[in-house]
């Protein structure tokens, strides 16, 4: 190795400003297929010229590991590029990035709309942090375009859209909603955790931002929190920075990597779990112990017509509602009863999950009475093996 016999050692002690002062730097040019992971806290100018001219707001330059590194900076034009957008920022997750939204967006007496099916956090966001700030929220049908147009008066400056709902997957109106919400100046906020990328284009669509939880597909394994928000507007873009920097949001490199390392397969991973699931969903709707399938890319399915009108693929993700005659508690016992299936939250990755859910709960009055949701995440496990798993499983319905 070059840098000379004594490695750059300085005085007596080479464990100490020998070590750290080194003289070597490896040659330029070294090509590879993964991005390389650079970690910064502090980043080293050159000399003061630079420290003082260098800006990092847009991306022309480092100056301090929060503000971005090259391994951050490749992940968020990869992330736009997936997105169809124009800039990303990263969150230290998926909710994360809803309060950058939210923060940068609204203040002291406007007005948030929210649909009924959105993420239960960014609900209990909007009842709570967001309502201390005098910002207002109100629920709107995501199904019903004409009924939210109704509803936008002057406070209104953000619609927050979810498709597919978060648990219950219903596909909203999202021509209309967007056409609504442009018509009267607003701005609207999509979560496309659920399509990823890859279902359809948010921003072909007339969305303005888009959110994600790259926790889910984008990582896929079932080991990284992290969130993103993009955007095509410049003006848009500046705003969400300057909040992101205030709220000194930040994720770590080797998170990044991770992320990076699993995007290559996002397409196929994401056609791989769409399959298994409209499989599964399809021999759901055959058995007797329950009254509704939720899949928006199955006929009949609430929100199926939008889907079909802007989707080319669906996630690995469903629900069914069960007969009302069978109580939660035996609704809860068949979940136990899975062997395959984990009980967990989250999905995206190659473990197949489960999650009852109260349907009152979620819908409030409309709920009542009709029975136990339970939410699939389909993993990456054989198909007929997940369907030998339900099968078992059901068994524990009639068990005394």
């Amino acid at each position: 190795m070059s840098g000379g016999s004594d490695g750059g050692r300085r005085g007596d002690d080479p464990l100490t400003t020998g070590l750290i002062h080194h003289p070597y730097e490896p040659p330029a040019g070294f090509g590879a297929v993964p991005p390389a992971v650079h970690k910064a806290s502090t980043v080293i100018f050159r000399n003061v010229a630079a420290l003082r001219a260098r800006s990092w707001k847009e991306k022309t330059g480092y100056t301090y590991g929060l503000h971005g590194t090259p391994t951050t900076f490749t992940l968020e034009e990869r992330i736009a590029t997936l997105e169809g957008g124009r800039h990303t920022l990263l969150a230290p997750s998926g909710l994360a990035a809803i309060v950058l939204v939210n923060l940068a967006l609204l203040k002291s007496g406007d007005e948030v709309l929210l649909p009924t099916n959105a993420y239960g956090p960014g609900k209990e966001l909007a009842r709570q942090e967001l309502a201390r700030l005098g910002v207002t929220h109100r629920l709107y049908d995501p199904l019903d375009a004409a009924a939210l147009a109704g509803m936008i008066g002057p406070q209104t400056k953000l619609v927050w859209i979810e498709a597919a709902g978060s648990v219950t997957m219903e596909f909203p109106d999202l021509a209309g909603l967007v056409a609504a919400c442009r018509a009267r100046g607003v701005t609207t906020a999509l979560d496309n955790t659920w399509g990823a990328g890859v279902a359809f284009a948010p921003f072909e669509q007339g969305v303005d931002i888009t959110v994600h939880a790259l926790t889910k597909y984008p990582s896929g394994g079932g080991d990284v929190l992290m969130g993103s928000v993009t955007t095509r507007d410049e003006a848009l873009h500046q705003r969400l920075t300057m909040t992101h920097m205030r709220l000194g949001l930040g994720v770590g490199a080797n998170d990044v990597e991770f992320v990076l390392r699993s995007l290559p397969t996002l397409a196929l991973r994401y056609a791989a779990h769409d399959a298994a699931a409209r499989r599964l969903a399809a021999w759901w709707q055959n058995r007797p112990e329950i009254t509704q399938v939720l899949h928006p890319a199955l006929a009949g399915a609430p929100g199926h017509a939008h889907w079909a009108g802007c989707c080319r693929a669906a996630a690995g993700l469903f629900a069914v509602v069960f007969d009302a005659r069978y109580p939660v508690a035996q609704v809860d016992a068949f979940v136990d009863a899975l062997r395959l299936f984990k009980i967990g939250y989250s999905w995206g990755g190659p473990v197949s999950l489960a999650v009852p859910y109260d349907l009152a709960a979620l819908r409030g009055p409309a709920g009542a009475g009709q029975g136990t949701l339970v939410r699939f995440s389909v993993g990456l496990e054989a198909v007929e093996d997940l369907q030998a798993d339900l099968e078992q499983a059901l068994a524990a319905l009639t068990s005394p």
